[in-house]
């Protein structure tokens, strides 16, 4: 460990320690996590170590993980036909993009949609990666048919398409454990200078039962859902000014069913680092990405309860495919003798085979809706739900 990461995890323990000091000896899983993840200066979304990027060896590597726009450009070129539509439908010009990353996503969009979107907003709790949004970003800076702008807050109404990839994963979760057929809330204390696991008796509860009386471990996402219920707020406030909007999100997860399986009991939180995977987000903190699957049918309900229109819910694999990937690797294999070549579109083929990124990972569409009750697509399916839709499954 070189000095920098020393010093910076060493730091965000020390004010992690004081928060349990002050909290009286006990965080809840979802504050610890929320601090290991953003503290200012040394959470670690919000420190300068590079996080998003190449697998290992590659040019440019020296990252955490990859997500599907630094794996292949053929991903947002595909979202883009979505996007377009959408953009159509609800007769906007304006894109906003949740937890950027790298910029990697924004650029392809931005490419792709080059005359449809005048404004494309950022959205990213972590200023430590705007810099890099920024350079990736630099041949629209100059340019007077699209503004990108960075967001530190929300406005009272929002309007235009919504675009979210890997972001509902990263938001604290809280931790819920059976043991001894009695619910616990688990929590963070600290033992001889180190973090340990602390569980409380708790009167909270997954969404759904859990047969038999095993021991079980998992999550409840009030965080995750309070933000699908404040996205949902802000684009129904721009369609009763006559602005309709709609929202994608793209994550790892499953639907209620499947995520409360009763197989299931181990949780989904999960750290990376070095494209490394561990269970144990009580080290290292700073210095690794700590995330949690997400319920999906959790998601829709915030959305819809709140009074957004589902378009729709789907794999990740089927999703590209309704919006044209196998259209856009035909043309990038006939274009492809150059150096390379081949290893691209190994790549660009993990973004849907299924025991990749193709059926792991989901996404899920929302629209404001109409006086009648409608989408803006009335009873026409979304293009990438147009087949293999699974809402039924939510």
């Amino acid at each position: 460990m070189s000095n920098t990461t020393q010093s910076l995890t060493t730091h965000l323990s020390a004010h992690l320690a004081q928060a349990l000091t002050e909290a009286g000896g006990w965080l809840g899983f979802d504050d610890f996590m929320a601090r290991a993840l953003y503290t200012p200066g040394l959470g670690y979304y919000a420190n300068d170590l590079r996080k998003l990027g190449l697998m290992p060896g590659a040019s440019g590597g020296g990252s955490d993980f990859v997500t599907a726009p630094e794996l292949s450009p053929l991903f947002g070129q595909a979202l883009a036909a979505q996007i377009g539509e959408a953009l159509e439908r609800t007769d906007a010009d304006q894109v906003w993009e949740f937890g950027a990353g790298s910029g990697a996503l924004a650029l392809q969009l931005l490419r792709a949609l080059r005359g449809k979107v005048r404004r494309y907003t950022i959205v990213d709790v972590s200023g430590a990666l705007r810099a890099r949004q920024q350079e990736t970003l630099q041949e629209f800076a100059d340019q007077a048919d699209v503004r990108i702008d960075w967001a530190n807050s929300l406005p009272e109404a929002m309007h235009g398409v919504v675009v979210g990839n890997e972001v509902l994963d990263a938001m604290p979760v809280k931790l819920l454990m059976r043991k001894h057929g009695i619910w616990h809330e688990r929590g963070v204390a600290e033992a001889r200078g180190h973090f340990v696991w602390a569980d409380r008796p708790t009167e909270l509860r997954p969404p759904l039962a859990i047969a038999s009386e095993h021991d079980y471990l998992t999550e409840i996402h009030a965080q995750a859902e309070a933000f699908m219920r404040t996205v949902a707020g802000k684009l129904l406030r721009g369609a009763r000014e006559g602005r309709h909007g709609a929202a994608f999100f793209i994550d790892y997860g499953f639907p209620e069913a499947e995520y409360y399986h009763p197989q299931r009991h181990m949780g989904t939180v999960m750290c990376h680092r070095a494209h490394q995977s561990d269970t144990d987000p009580l080290s290292d903190v700073g210095l690794k990405d700590i995330t949690a699957h997400v319920n999906f049918t959790g998601i829709a309900l915030a959305g819809q309860e709140a009074g957004l229109e589902v378009l729709g819910y789907t794999s990740q694999g089927r999703f590209l495919f309704n919006c044209g990937l196998a259209r856009l690797m035909t043309l990038a294999e006939a274009a492809a003798d150059t150096p390379g070549a081949l290893a691209r579109r190994v790549q660009a083929s993990r973004l849907v085979m299924e025991h990749e990124m193709g059926e792991l990972f989901k996404v899920i569409g929302f629209a404001t809706p109409d006086s009648a009750g409608l989408s803006p697509w009335g009873d026409a399916a979304a293009l990438g739900f147009a087949s293999g839709d699974r809402t039924h499954a939510l």
